[in-house]
């Protein structure tokens, strides 16, 4: 059975950092694509945030460049997102999956955890 369990969220002021992890088990994180995900409360569709791929290339969205740094511990088969310079902006429910990269629906998902910054 796979499962994923995302923690590290909790509430900080703007500026600050945060490191969320996700811990996985039925699955091995480096033979799939990983992602994760934020929902805000307005409870719109889930807003993709970063990618890391098996081969290690990664990707953001725009507006989490420079600040957020996704990672993963293969000996740990944990999945890692470190937000920095964490902006009012970043409040949201925060994913993680992990999907076949043959693939372009379905995967894995976590349920969550919750990220808060102040002003």
């Amino acid at each position: 059975q796979v499962q994923l369990v995302e923690s590290g969220g909790g509430s900080v002021q703007a500026g600050g950092s945060l490191r969320l992890s996700c811990v996985a088990s039925g699955i091995t994180i480096s033979n799939f694509c990983m992602r994760w995900y934020r929902r805000t409360a307005a409870g719109k569709q889930r807003e993709w945030v970063s990618f890391i791929g098996p081969d290690g290339v990664t990707n953001y969205i725009d507006s989490v460049k420079g600040r957020f740094t996704i990672s993963r511990d293969n000996a740990k088969n944990i999945l890692y997102l470190q937000m920095n310079v964490l902006e009012p902006e970043d409040t949201a429910e925060y994913y993680c999956q992990a999907r076949s990269c043959s693939t372009s629906a379905g995967g894995y998902w976590g349920h969550g955890t919750q990220v808060a910054v102040s002003s």
